[in-house]
């Protein structure tokens, strides 16, 4: 029997300013509080994933920077866990939380496509998770030779086409998890 989170990674301050323009970012903070609602509605947990970047001397735990996006809908039973690398399992309470929790499908949401929910999305899989990347529901910014979107979309491409461990991945819209 799968039992499910949703995981919300790097949605903070630090990474939605005007020198960091995010792709549709308004869409996606939408997508996200749908999914969040309607976890909460089934009675799956919501968990917050919030870089801690105090070895990088910024996004410092109780500053600004480092507050989730004041759009989030954040209700008092979301779960929070602190994370220092890409990867929000390396060195934090994600993968002991999920287990106490009896977790073992994701569904991944968040900022940034090619670094954080990349990285997440690859430690989930070789830990035989199951894994739904919800397709219109992360984001980044340009990069030096391509636009936000040709990554999302390469992104997407790429988890759709992977090979899966004993876990399984899928990449499928908001609009597909709202009503599988």
């Amino acid at each position: 029997m799968s039992k499910k989170a949703l995981i919300i990674i790097d949605m903070q301050r630090v990474s939605f300013t005007p020198q960091t323009p995010r792709f549709d970012s308004q869409k996606v903070v939408q997508r996200i509080n749908l999914l969040s609602n309607h976890f909460r509605d089934q009675g799956n947990p919501i968990i917050f994933v919030q870089h801690d970047g105090t070895k990088e001397g910024e996004c410092i735990p109780g500053t600004e920077e480092w507050e989730l996006l004041p759009e989030l809908e954040v209700a008092s039973t979301a779960l929070l866990v602190s994370k220092t690398a890409n990867d929000a399992f390396y060195r934090s309470e994600l993968q002991p939380l999920l287990a106490r929790l009896g977790i073992n499908e994701l569904i991944v949401t968040g900022c940034a496509t090619d670094f954080c929910v990349e990285a997440t999305v690859q430690s989930a899989l070789v830990k035989d998770y199951r894994v739904a990347v919800v397709r219109d529901g992360h984001t980044t910014a340009n990069r030096p030779s391509i636009k936000a979107k040709s990554v999302i979309d390469h992104y997407n491409w790429v988890w759709e086409n992977m090979t899966p461990t004993n876990g399984l991945i899928r990449v499928l819209t908001t609009e597909q998890i709202l009503h599988n």
